[in-house]
């Protein structure tokens, strides 16, 4: 006999009760089994009178092992009895248990219920996407700057030019730790070195030597120099300036771009390709808002293991990022001044939107049946491994066809809210 609760967050407590012809069967199995481990004098291993085996076999111990080896079967029976599907790793509790009878208690999550309302004709508001003549310019610019060559300039260097140098800097008359290079090359006006040392050295020329006087800022990140009083002598070896190439066809025809020979048709790729990127944005950001619209309607008491297991699959996903840069999550969290709690706290609101976008696309699928063939996975299956260069066979045993299925559900279902959107 079994009947089940439905709780809040979608948990559940299933209630089963063993009784009758049932339990006294599994009790004596149970006895059986303990009555083989137990010594009595006189008598080998299980082959003692079941009096005596009955004094030396707490009741307790015997109804314990008797739940032990069946609950499992008990619990899928009531399972299918009450077509209960559980999301989460079941908890038992015995209730109640004597010669008779025993009474246990399941909990789990299960699928919440999703109301949705209705999901047809949401607003779809793409921004109207325009490329004027400075975008194309500043491209261009972009371009001509890493076609550009460096010619030596004998004239006093200037703002944006390079100059080769050699420093070395002092502090109370003694040179400092990281304070001396070598035929380095600074950009003047980059920005690169504190403020005031670039622009004393606009005006020189190469071979001049000088000394440039300076104060650390107070927030400078070597302790000892915090506003600290220092020299730098610097040598200049070297003034080159930046030539860029003409702005002409030919121009054009060294970029080697398809279908580009001279300047207006490369103006017309690099307009297109603008227009392309910001079309792919614009088309990005009006899907976003078209699914917080989504999250929004979502009416469903979120068991709270999916958000837990969305958090703690972004969770690997990071740890798995940075160890690409050769740092473990403890060192990374250590680093930016948090814990393993206050972390998860982080992704707690975005994992919960991610878990009822979830939920509100397998309810759109289920509504609208919508169904996904063998050609549409293997398809999806083929764009992953050409998009990380790998054998098909092998993304196969790396990913689950049921996941790639779902995936592939998932995206159908949010082209049909799209699709049935209302477009501004």
């Amino acid at each position: 006999m079994s009947n089940y609760e439905l709780k809040e967050k979608s948990m559940v407590d299933m209630f089963v009760t063993i009784e009758g012809e049932e339990w006294k069967n599994a009790t004596e199995k149970s006895f059986d089994k303990l009555s083989k481990k137990v010594s009595i004098d006189g008598f080998r291993k299980g082959q003692a009178p079941k009096a005596l085996l009955e004094k030396r076999i707490p009741k307790n111990e015997l109804f314990i092992q008797a739940v032990e080896d069946n609950a499992n079967d008990w619990m899928r029976n009531a399972l299918k009895e009450n077509d209960l599907n559980p999301i989460s790793q079941p908890i038992l509790d015995i209730k109640d248990v004597n010669d008779q009878k025993v009474d246990l208690v399941f909990s789990f999550a299960v699928m919440p219920e999703v109301k949705l309302q209705d999901y047809k004709g949401l607003a779809y508001e793409m921004e109207k996407v325009e490329v004027n003549d400075d975008e194309v310019n500043e491209e261009i610019d972009r371009l001509r700057n890493n076609y550009a060559e460096m010619e030596v300039k004998e004239d006093a260097a200037d703002n944006g030019d390079t100059v080769n140098i050699d420093y070395k800097g002092f502090k109370d008359g003694e040179a400092f730790q990281g304070g001396e290079a070598t035929n380095y090359d600074l950009v003047l006006g980059s920005n690169s070195f504190i403020p005031g040392f670039e622009d004393q050295l606009v005006g020189t020329k190469a071979g001049e030597e000088k000394d440039i006087d300076l104060t650390f800022p107070e927030d400078y990140h070597a302790e000892e120099l915090k506003g600290a009083a220092v020299t730098f002598h610097v040598k200049v070896n070297e003034v080159k300036v930046k030539v860029l190439p003409e702005l002409d066809d030919d121009f054009a025809k060294d970029l080697n771009m398809k279908d580009v020979e001279s300047l207006d048709e490369l103006k017309k790729n690099i307009q297109a390709r603008i227009e392309d990127r910001k079309t792919k944005a614009a088309e990005a950001d009006a899907e976003n808002k078209l699914a917080e619209q989504l999250v929004d309607m979502v009416e469903a008491d979120i068991p709270e293991v999916l958000v837990e297991d969305e958090i703690q699959g972004q969770i690997n996903q990071l740890a798995s990022q940075i160890q690409a840069y050769g740092m473990s999550l403890t060192q990374y969290l250590q680093m930016i001044g948090k814990d393993a709690d206050s972390l998860k706290e982080d992704y707690k609101e975005g994992a919960t939107k991610t878990v009822k976008m979830r939920l509100a696309l397998q309810e759109i699928v289920k509504q609208e049946n919508i169904e996904v063939s063998d050609e549409e996975i293997e398809n999806e299956l083929q764009t992953i491994a050409d998009q990380y260069q790998m054998n098909i066979e092998d993304v196969k045993k790396a990913i689950s066809p049921e996941m790639v299925r779902m995936d592939v559900l998932n995206q159908k279902a949010m082209q049909f809210v799209k699709d049935n959107a209302k477009k501004a």
